[in-house]
């Protein structure tokens, strides 16, 4: 599925593109299943217009679940043609993003599934875990530490209080009176009330302040106040910097912006991530899967919000 032009849903289309195969050091993935993010619908929409590399039609897609395809000279790889896989594809690329029936990848971006897993669970993993992932390395907390976690009935956010507990963290994380009990059994410690002034419910939690924050929800605004002095806070999907405004230098705290690609290719982060599934450390959660040709629809359901678990396109 790719756009010619930018818009809204209904400019998804099948499209027929030249095949490629796996040159040296590379691998081609056969695509099962390719999640649907939020990532995808601001390609689509436009807003992530200043990234694409080349012309159109643009192909979305980060997340991608399927079986090896072919294997490319002089690649590095534990893997054989017909393995199950998953990998974070880079949209932004001439060669575009997962809603394809094959990406041709480096090596290092292909890690084998999580034994157990479907390919539509399997898909559910790459973006949001490494996401998680790489907020939670830049906010580098010890054990017993104290991490707040916003938006954790989501994607990132479900990772991250998993991967958390699993570093020996405390959790505080906030949810809807619908997913308190979903939270909860994600492991947060503590579930306070979401809202705008969920900070000040964090702060009541740990009056001392929190060590760390991680804003899933794209909350920005005063969530700072929640953090002790020299914490941090790191922002999904959004710039790094304190908020202004009266009161916004009450105290320091470091701002980490949170940038998957900046671990594409790493192997061995990925690969881990997909154990822990196998561990039971995390759960891979998808709310519904939709034919390949309906991705407009699966745009939608994903646009009108309140969505828990991954929605999925099939192949």
């Amino acid at each position: 599925m790719a756009l010619q032009r930018f818009g809204g849903p209904d400019v998804l289309r099948v499209h027929e593109l030249p095949d490629r195969h796996a040159g040296p050091g590379e691998i081609r993935v056969r695509v099962r299943a390719a999640a649907v993010s939020p990532a995808d619908t601001l390609i689509r929409a436009g807003a992530a217009a200043p990234l694409l590399q080349g012309p159109p039609p643009y192909v979305p897609g980060l997340d991608a679940a399927g079986v090896v395809d072919e294997i490319g000279p002089g690649s590095r790889t534990g893997l054989a043609v017909g393995d199950p896989v998953v990998a974070l594809v880079n949209p932004t690329r001439p060669a575009g993003g997962a809603y394809a029936e094959h990406v041709v990848l480096p090596a290092a971006y292909v890690v084998r599934a999580p034994r157990g897993a479907g390919h539509a669970e399997a898909s559910a993993l790459p973006l949001n875990a490494l996401t998680a992932r790489r907020a939670l390395d830049l906010l580098d907390l010890a054990p017993g530490s104290v991490l707040a976690v916003t938006g954790a009935a989501g994607g990132v956010g479900g990772f991250a209080v998993q991967l958390a507990k699993a570093g020996g963290l405390t959790v505080v994380a906030d949810a809807g009176p619908a997913d308190e009990k979903l939270v909860a059994a994600l492991g947060a410690d503590t579930v306070v009330r979401r809202g705008h002034d969920v900070a000040e419910r964090f702060r009541d939690a740990f009056p001392r302040g929190v060590d760390g924050l991680l804003d899933a929800a794209v909350m920005g605004g005063t969530l700072e106040a929640a953090v002790r002095d020299g914490g941090g806070v790191a922002v999904v999907r959004g710039p790094a910097g304190p908020p202004s405004g009266p009161g916004s230098e009450r105290h320091a705290v470091t701002h980490h912006s949170v940038y998957v690609h900046d671990y594409d290719g790493r192997h061995d982060v990925l690969d881990r991530l997909a154990r822990q599934v196998e561990e039971g450390v995390l759960t891979l959660r998808v709310a519904r899967t939709y034919p390949m040709e309906r991705a407009a629809d699966a745009h939608r359901a994903l646009e009108a919000g309140g969505v828990r678990g991954r929605l999925v396109l099939e192949l």
